[in-house]
């Protein structure tokens, strides 16, 4: 198991990053503001003006860390990174099973399950707390929705269909979603998911965690030998890592939605820290996405006990664990693809 290293975020304006021997500098207007030891990152996401120096870049690429780009606002962009790594057999078997309609649907039944269990979860242990009886009553006629989802997935003959199946579950989830908001519930009201643009303060908190989750999906994914383009339940499209989209669906209920409900619950997430632009999109602010970066940092390092590998581990390595198993899966190794479950 690969330790866990840092991601350096980086939002300020006109940073400049340069090599300074085997570190990292910081600049700002000619000023020195940090200076990181290279070993201790394993990936630089820059947001908005950031400018990373070609030496720094080309030190990145030989020792296998990714640089990514995003806008100041949180889109991703792009993603730098060194020669293609691991054993070519992999991706091959990758890509045949991908291209087999049965080993295909087989892999993405398995991670709509683990989706749509997490997902479930969730909606049980909220519905444990709720305390008004209209909530309770949503929650548990959701949590039964959920359930029949999951009957009906595992009868699901065709991708297509799998893929119905996993819409449906998000849309009964994210109907009684405002009910797992316990703080602040004016201020952060949620009647539907919407992205591109975000159109309330918790959609763009969970817009901007889905996307520092799937870099950090795409690169497990690399980081074991298996091709990010190349997924299961997603379609292939250019730019798209569909892979690491395969692979984030069943940490977006554990990782993103509960740490962006935390943040609000706890009132580290206030209005003041969100944005609105014309056309009704709402965004965090600089002070809003260094809140939840530094969040996201600390929720990565607290510990676990992987379900499958019964070993303790810490939150960050869970992609890497199951981009494992994936792998295992692919070469032969094991029957099937056994999706990460909260306990």
């Amino acid at each position: 198991m690969r330790q866990l290293l840092n991601t350096l975020y980086v939002t300020t304006r006109r940073a400049y990053l340069h090599l300074d021997h085997d570190t990292v500098r910081m600049e700002v207007d000619d000023e020195t503001k940090a200076q990181i030891p290279l070993h201790h990152l394993g990936a630089i996401v820059a947001f908005g003006d950031v400018l990373v120096s070609p030496a720094l870049l080309g030190r990145c690429a030989d020792d296998g860390r990714a640089v990514v780009f995003m806008t100041h606002t949180g889109r991703f962009r792009a993603r730098m990174v060194g020669p293609q790594t691991g054993n070519v057999l992999l991706r091959k078997a990758q890509h045949r099973q991908a291209e087999e309609a049965d080993a295909a649907r087989e892999i993405a039944r398995a991670v709509v399950a683990g989706k749509v269990k997490n997902t479930r979860r969730l909606v049980v242990r909220a519905a444990r707390r709720a305390d008004q009886a209209s909530a309770t009553e949503a929650l548990n006629d959701a949590k039964q929705r959920l359930a029949r989802s999951l009957s009906a997935l595992e009868d699901e003959t065709t991708l297509d269909g799998i893929r119905g199946h996993e819409g449906t579950a998000a849309t009964v989830y994210f109907e009684v979603f405002s009910h797992l908001v316990r703080q602040q519930a004016d201020a952060f009201s949620f009647t539907e998911r919407t992205r591109r643009p975000p159109r309330d303060r918790l959609n763009a908190v969970l817009s901007f965690l889905y996307t520092l989750l799937c870099n950090d999906c795409a690169a497990a994914a690399e980081g074991v030998g298996l091709d990010p383009q190349v997924g299961f339940l997603h379609a292939a499209r250019p730019g798209r890592p569909s892979l690491g989209l395969d692979l984030m669906e069943e940490f977006r209920a554990p990782l993103a939605d509960r740490l962006a409900l935390t943040l609000v619950n706890r009132r580290q997430l206030t209005p003041g820290d969100f944005r609105e632009r014309d056309g009704g999109a709402v965004l965090l602010n600089d002070d809003g996405r260094e809140t939840v970066l530094v969040a996201y940092q600390e929720r990565k390092k607290d510990t676990v006990t992987h379900p499958v590998l019964d070993q303790e581990m810490e939150v960050g390595l869970l992609p890497h664990a199951q981009a494992r198993l994936l792998a295992r899966h692919l070469r032969g190794d094991l029957d099937r693809y056994v999706p990460y479950l909260v306990r």
